[in-house]
């Protein structure tokens, strides 16, 4: 009998506002391999990695009080979110690495009731399915293998940088420079993974107000790889990497003088798909770059 897996489960701010569809497409695959999600409803924004550059120790309070309400749930707290998760975890990590700052937290915390015990783990969706769900459960599960499609994996930066975060988080290591969770999710969903350099680089969603012709060539750079491979779609795991690749194609195309619009796809749609769920089911009528191969 399969062990049930439940998950306190942070949305983050991009899945409620901006991309629905991967909201839609994590309950969508939760119910078909019986996980169940307590969303964490009181939770707020993590800082998205703006908040830390402006008010560090702000940003450590609000982290730790959404991690507090996956504590009072008894759960481990899993993202589906890059940056959400880089937030949470490094904020575990620091508390539960320095007694002074976790103490000077707590301060604050008590101001609403709260208080960081640092008895909650935090993992992405992506690790929740490989590592404890498990890969080859997983692919018994499968009744619509995508063999027919060539699909190129865009990890982003937040799940795999800085690696010894990730690899404290996640038990396992994720090499940076070479990750192969994405990868392995693909075949084993019946995918042809598609192999291209950059895979593991940064989509430009961070350096848009800074730098958005930096942004625009980071971004069209991950598209033109991935087509130049002969990806028929993309795939992250990431919805701050899904708004850039999908809904700035034509900054991106201008950035490196060429057409690069391709379906991309949130890594819920893709798990989805291959268990048999419904377009409907995944919101894939919300692509801005249209997925017509359903």
């Amino acid at each position: 009998m399969e062990k049930k897996l439940t998950y306190a489960l942070f949305t983050g701010c991009t899945a409620k506002e901006s991309t629905p569809e991967q909201l839609m497409s994590t309950y969508a695959v939760a119910e078909k391999l019986g996980i169940e999600l307590v969303e964490l409803s009181e939770a707020t924004c993590c800082g998205a990695s703006h908040l830390q550059d402006y008010d560090d120790f702000l940003s450590l309070v609000l982290n730790a009080r959404n991690i507090c309400y996956a504590e009072s749930r008894g759960m481990t707290m899993v993202t589906i979110c890059n940056t959400c998760q880089l937030n949470t975890a490094m904020t575990k990590h620091r508390l539960d690495n320095d007694p002074e700052l976790k103490a000077r937290v707590n301060e604050k915390l008590a101001e609403v009731g709260l208080e960081y015990k640092g008895t909650s783990e935090i993992t992405h969706f992506l690790y929740a399915i490989i590592d404890d769900f498990g890969l080859e459960t997983l692919k018994e599960k499968v009744v619509t293998p995508l063999s027919q499609f060539n699909i190129a994996p865009f990890y982003g930066c937040h799940n795999i940088r800085p690696s010894e975060l990730q690899n404290e988080t996640h038990g396992k290591a994720e090499n940076p420079y070479n990750p192969n969770s994405l990868d392995d999710l693909i075949v084993t969903l019946g995918g042809v993974n598609v192999d291209y350099e950059e895979k593991n680089k940064c989509c430009g969603f961070h350096a848009e107000l800074q730098a958005p012709k930096t942004a625009a060539l980071l971004t069209g750079k991950a598209l033109m790889g991935a087509m130049d491979a002969n990806a028929d779609w993309m795939v992250t795991p990431c919805p701050l990497c899904h708004l850039k690749l999908d809904t700035q194609y034509e900054h991106a195309g201008h950035a490196v003088g060429r057409d690069v619009k391709m379906p991309v796809l949130h890594m819920q749609q893709m798990v989805g798909l291959a268990l048999g769920c419904t377009p409907a089911e995944l919101g894939l009528k919300h692509h801005v770059s249209k997925v017509n191969f359903v």
